[in-house]
């Protein structure tokens, strides 16, 4: 069910011949390239006139990753949604990094309203989310509803069990850590 993750482009392409609502759980370690990936994918999609829907949250880097940005699929629009605490001082629920609630709104926002697409993308459903305390947490029912050809919504490695169990009908896992 594990697959190594395909081009961009060649996925993009195969999205007119969908039928069905299909979803993908995308996973890997930490800094295998799943943000990356997901902007190709949403670009090549893009080029290929597809709709988009979906957030992605692209990461800040500068001597080291210092924020993570939420970038909307459909608009492009990109604004600041987490920084790394002062020293000493807690992040959002003890994750290291610090949220703006302005900007998990706008996020959720977008995904509440998302309507039929070719592609939807959410990068990424947490423990935050998968623990009911905050995030994306609009991202459950926009994949819930189906109303996309497909969906790829990246789910950390600890988290894709419980990714199964809630969605048993998804269709495979892509793999960052496969080549």
């Amino acid at each position: 069910m594990r697959r190594a993750v395909p081009a961009a482009e060649t996925l993009a392409e195969s999205l007119r011949d969908a039928a069905q609502p299909r979803l993908v759980l995308l996973t890997g370690g930490r800094g295998s390239s799943k943000t990356r990936w997901c902007g190709e994918l949403a670009q090549a999609a893009r080029d290929a006139g597809l709709s988009l829907a979906g957030v992605i949250s692209p990461p800040v880097y500068a001597a080291g990753k210092i924020a993570i940005d939420l970038l909307a699929v459909a608009t492009g629009e990109r604004r600041r949604l987490a920084e790394r605490p002062p020293p000493g001082e807690p992040g959002t629920a003890g994750l290291g990094w610090r949220f703006d609630l302005a900007v998990l709104a706008w996020g959720n926002a977008m995904l509440d309203n998302t309507s039929a697409c070719d592609l939807l993308l959410i990068d990424e459903l947490g423990p935050l989310e998968f623990r009911g305390e905050g995030g994306f947490l609009a991202g459950f029912a926009a994949i819930e509803a189906r109303r996309y050809r497909l969906a790829v919504v990246v789910v950390r490695p600890e988290l894709l069990d419980t990714a199964r169990a809630r969605w048993p009908w998804f269709s495979l896992i892509y793999d960052k850590d496969i080549s």
